[in-house]
């Protein structure tokens, strides 16, 4: 890999997420670099999931290639098991529970001294032990692997656990062999787990963190496969930012127009239940979070409502 101008550009591995978040490993050009549990190895991840000699990446003739050793759980690029894959910038590695981003470095630079990449990954595993809980096994956050793609690596690598995801919101995603079947926003339950879901997968900042697998029971569980969720939540996003021109902010007041001269009987049962929660909640947010149908075909009733007068924004 070279620039416009031939001359090559240096490329790094980003620990995204597990012991060494923050941390970078250079690459080096003809050289590759094998991962493992072993002490003697050039990249050591001491974890259950990651085999003595788990992969091997090379850096060669321009051309950045991974290759899974034989290993017990598997590599994984961009969501996708793999046995070899070309490597290209931007490219989401997972071994274990560590998530690593193939990152461009700038023109080549000066040899870097293997025991200061090592130290360097020495503080930054100091510093993610001391933001993370014992209990959790993976971190990060999602400005840098957005929450679509963490949970279809989860999916493909069969995880179990509790993903938590936090913002100005506390998220809960639960998943048992990387199928999400549950799903929480603030402990409110009356959400349903379908609804919650939908709105976590769209955040767009925010800390994560994979803990250990929950034994809470509930009453009401996803049965979806996860890309069939993925899907439709990420195509609600789309229409709900197709709407959004035309809604209020989530807190700002609504009520029924007074004197409400547009008449009920031209109303659906769907359009009346909507005008209920609008005098029941006064809000986009508390219309939304109360309504029995999903966010999209709230709002769109709502921008109806509003449109034909039978709701007005304060």
């Amino acid at each position: 890999m070279s620039t416009p101008g031939g001359t090559a550009k240096s490329f790094a591995l980003k620990f995204i997420s597990g012991k060494y978040q923050g941390g970078e490993f250079p690459l080096k050009a003809n050289k590759q670099i094998v991962v493992g549990r072993s002490s003697e190895l050039d990249m050591v991840l001491v974890e259950d999931m990651v085999s003595r000699k788990h992969a091997k990446i090379l850096f060669s003739d321009g051309a950045i290639t991974i290759e899974d050793l034989g290993s017990t759980n598997g590599t994984f690029v961009n969501g996708e098991k793999v046995k070899q894959a070309k490597l290209k910038e931007g490219d989401r590695i997972l071994i274990g529970t560590s998530i690593l981003k193939l990152v461009h470095q700038g023109a080549e630079s000066a040899p870097v001294d293997e025991s200061v990449v090592k130290q360097k990954l020495e503080e930054a595993a100091a510093a993610q032990a001391a933001r993370t809980t014992k209990a959790s096994s993976m971190t990060g956050k999602i400005e840098e692997i957005p929450l679509p793609d963490l949970l279809q690596l989860f999916h493909t690598s069969k995880k179990n656990g509790v993903l938590v995801v936090n913002n100005a919101h506390e998220g809960r995603i639960y998943l048992r062999q990387g199928r999400v079947y549950y799903a929480v926003i603030d402990d409110n339950h009356n959400l349903g787990p379908q609804k919650s879901f939908n709105r976590i997968v769209t955040w767009e900042e925010g800390d994560f963190e994979l803990r250990p697998a929950d034994t809470q029971e509930f009453m009401v569980e996803l049965d979806s496969s996860t890309e069939a969720l993925l899907m439709d939540a990420l195509r609600q996003l789309d229409e709900f930012k197709r709407l959004q021109p035309n809604l209020p902010p989530m807190a700002t007041a609504l009520r029924i127009a007074q004197p409400l001269t547009a008449p009920l009987k031209e109303l659906t049962p769907e359009h009346l239940d909507v005008l209920q929660l609008v005098h029941n909640h006064g809000s986009l947010g508390g219309v939304l979070d109360h309504s029995d149908g999903d966010d999209v075909l709230t709002a769109e009733t709502v921008v109806q409502l509003m449109k034909r007068d039978y709701v007005r924004a304060e």
